[in-house]
Parts: structure tokens; sequence; C-alpha cells
């Protein structure tokens, strides 16, 4: 199982799946996307929010009353109000950036997007993101979005993993198949 499968089959996957079903029928996915990534910016932010959501010691009704008092302030559309506020009578802010990032899935998804976790010895240029990002385009018939790292000790080549798939064409992992095979025949 995938992590994002694991993800939307868990508690939070519930949870962003049901508002995602509510905003799908308002139509207003993009607003309630906006004001999830201004929450999670909030508890960023915010060491007394970040707290009070991650916390035990704080009861329900203190986290109801804190998340009345929070949303009040930033500008939060109405049904992601109510869900940021069932979610605290439910006892479940700890698991809010769980949530979003389920949100965000099942968004990308419905629009038919993808991402690629792409790893290089250095940082791609543009053209070579362009290109990558063509081939993995045509590979798997969706928009993929890139996210790049750079990890030195990959020598050369490319780790790109998208979805549950790793392709892996690192010199590290070149140089470390040949001296298993080496090893073998010796």
């Amino acid at each position: 199982m995938s992590g994002n499968t694991a993800l939307l089959a868990s508690v939070s996957g519930r949870y962003a799946r049901a508002l995602f079903d509510l905003a799908h029928k308002a139509g207003s996915h993009d607003a309630v996307a906006s004001a999830l990534d201004g929450f999670l910016a909030a508890l960023d932010d915010h060491p007394d929010l970040k707290r009070l959501v991650d916390s035990p010691v704080f009861s329900r009704s203190d986290q109801v009353k804190a998340m009345g008092a929070v949303l009040g302030g930033l500008k939060i559309d109405g049904l992601t109000a109510n869900f940021l506020g069932t979610v605290a009578r439910n006892g479940r802010l700890d698991h809010i950036r769980d949530m979003v990032a389920a949100y965000h899935s099942l968004l990308a998804a419905d629009r038919g997007e993808t991402t690629a976790e792409v790893t290089s010895a250095q940082a791609l240029g543009e053209a070579q993101l362009s290109k990558l990002q063509a081939t993995l385009n045509k590979l798997t018939g969706r928009d993929v979005q890139i996210m790049q790292s750079v990890d030195a000790s990959l020598l050369g080549g490319l780790v790109v993993k998208l979805g549950s798939r790793m392709y892996d064409n690192s010199l590290r992992t070149k140089l470390f198949n040949l001296q298993r095979m080496m090893k073998e025949v010796g």
C-alpha cells in the first residue's frame, strides 16, 4: 500500500474525503484548499495555536472555543470553518496536517495531476526539468508536477518516485549492482 493510499484510508483521509465531497458539491475546491493552507500557515506562525492543536492537555471544549476565536480572525470560508469546528469538536485537531495533505491529494487526483519526487546528484536545469516532465506526462497520461531534491551521494543519474513506483537510475545504484555481481562471480 503506497503512502498516499494509506493516508486516504486513515481517519484523516475519511475527514478529507468528506470535506472534498462537500467542496465538490459547492464548487469551492480552490477556496477550501486556500483556507486550509492559510490555517496551516497560521499554525506555523503562532506557537500557542500549534500547542493548542498538538497537545492532548487541552480539552475538546477549550479547543472548540479557541478555534472559534482563531477562525474569526482568519479569512476562512464557511465550509472550511465548519469543517475545522467539527474536527475540533471530535477531538481530531492533532490530525489536521494529514487531513490537509489528504485533501490536496484528492484534489490533485480529481484534476488529473500527480507529483513526482525527483532526486539527483546536482540540481537539474530548466531544460532538463521540462524534458523530464514531458517524459513523465507521457508515461503517466497525467499532468506531473516535479518536486526536486539534491543528494550528492547519488554520484550521478536520477531517482524518480512516482506514486508507489520508484525508478532508480543513479550511478550509486549501478555501482552497487556491479559490485554485487562481481562478488557473485568471484
